[in-house]
């Protein structure tokens, strides 16, 4: 980042984050956003025609490389809102050395950004290198040696790149923390922390996430400069654009009722969540037993990582209709056809249910 650009970044004089209205102006697209021209063309083709009040805030400011913090609930459209300003940023003059690191918390989610990332990259010549764990080193480490300018990767298999030292993070001018609540909950902060320590202080630091508790203040505290909350996650928790039902089930009985409610309702797509990996495989096998749905698959942490891609491809393709999970997909996932979420068990957090549900 250049000196005309930023400020210095000195983590240890950060403040928490400050305020950041949310009244917008009305009527507002995406050219009014201060984005190239190349990268407006490319998103129209997408079929982008109006920024979500997340995109519409966020991207101005991420342009002129402030550091934010954005919180907003599931399907918002936050992956645009830093991928966008991200790929405007880009020195297409240095290729050498990574230009921006983009944390998220599982594989299916990075996968997703990685892709979304290519989409809107596609006029250009960035490169997008896709880094997380259950996949060989090698493929990843001749991509890296090819050159990066972007890296999209879980917190464990980036930070093994880092102490194997397969690549320079001394280039980085932005490092993105994706859902940084999920990643803190299933115990990421150490690995985040690292990383954070070895990309350059004069960087800039984007935060979204879907709630604020005490250790994401902390991160962004100690590791961002004067940043800004950018917050259109509403004072309701829950999904108002969604129609929420429950039925009282004795526990023996819920494989039976669950098998007469998809009888009834018959869903496009639908994901059946569990509470546990033992449990989703459970209801996993006793689905395909009953031989009476087309289409079953599973996710879960227990499955290697290629049959989770397989699982994840046949469901975003359309060949599997019923995918039984755990959270690992309760959050970021975009699957277009999604007409039903079912909670088979209630989930142990309440934003849990919140993601849950948010992926329909």
């Amino acid at each position: 980042m250049s000196s005309s650009t930023a400020p210095s970044k000195t983590p240890t004089s950060s403040a928490a984050p400050s305020p950041q209205p949310k009244k917008l102006k009305q009527n507002l697209d995406f050219s009014t956003l201060c984005i190239r021209q190349d990268l407006l063309d490319t998103i129209a083709k997408m079929g982008y025609e109006k920024p979500t009040p997340i995109q519409a805030a966020m991207i101005p400011l991420a342009i002129k490389r402030m550091d934010l913090v954005g919180q907003a609930r599931t399907g918002t459209g936050k992956t645009a809102a830093f991928a966008l300003p991200i790929l405007q940023n880009i020195d297409f003059e240095k290729t050498i050395l990574p230009q921006a690191l983009v944390l998220v918390p599982t594989r299916e989610l990075a996968v997703q950004v990685a892709g979304e990332f290519e989409k809107i990259a596609v006029s250009s010549t960035a490169r997008i290198v896709l880094l997380y764990g259950g996949k060989p080193m090698r493929p990843q480490l001749n991509q890296l040696q090819r050159g990066a300018s972007v890296i999209v990767g879980t917190p464990g298999r980036v930070l093994d790149h880092l102490q194997r030292r397969s690549f320079d993070p001394s280039g980085l001018r932005c490092v993105v923390l994706d859902e940084a609540d999920r990643m803190l909950d299933i115990g990421f902060r150490p690995d985040i922390e690292r990383i954070l320590r070895q990309c350059p202080p004069r960087r800039q630091t984007l935060m979204l996430s879907a709630t604020l508790p005490g250790p994401i203040k902390e991160i962004a505290k100690r590791y961002m400069y004067k940043p800004k909350l950018v917050n259109f996650s509403g004072t309701d928790i829950s999904a108002d654009t969604i129609d929420q039902y429950y039925l009282r089930v004795n526990s023996d009985m819920k494989f039976e009722v669950l098998m007469k409610l998809l009888e009834r309702e018959q869903p496009t797509q639908a994901i059946i969540f569990c509470r546990t990996r033992l449990r989703t495989e459970w209801l996993y096998r006793k689905l395909l037993k009953a031989g009476v749905l087309q289409g079953v698959g599973t996710i879960h942490g227990d499955l290697s990582q290629s049959s989770r891609d397989q699982m994840m491809g046949g469901f975003r393709n359309g060949t599997i209709n019923y995918l039984v999970a755990t959270d690992v997909v309760g959050r970021g996932i975009d699957v277009s056809n999604i007409s039903h979420i079912i909670n088979f068990d209630i989930p142990e957090m309440s934003d849990d249910y919140v993601h849950r549900v948010g992926r329909t």
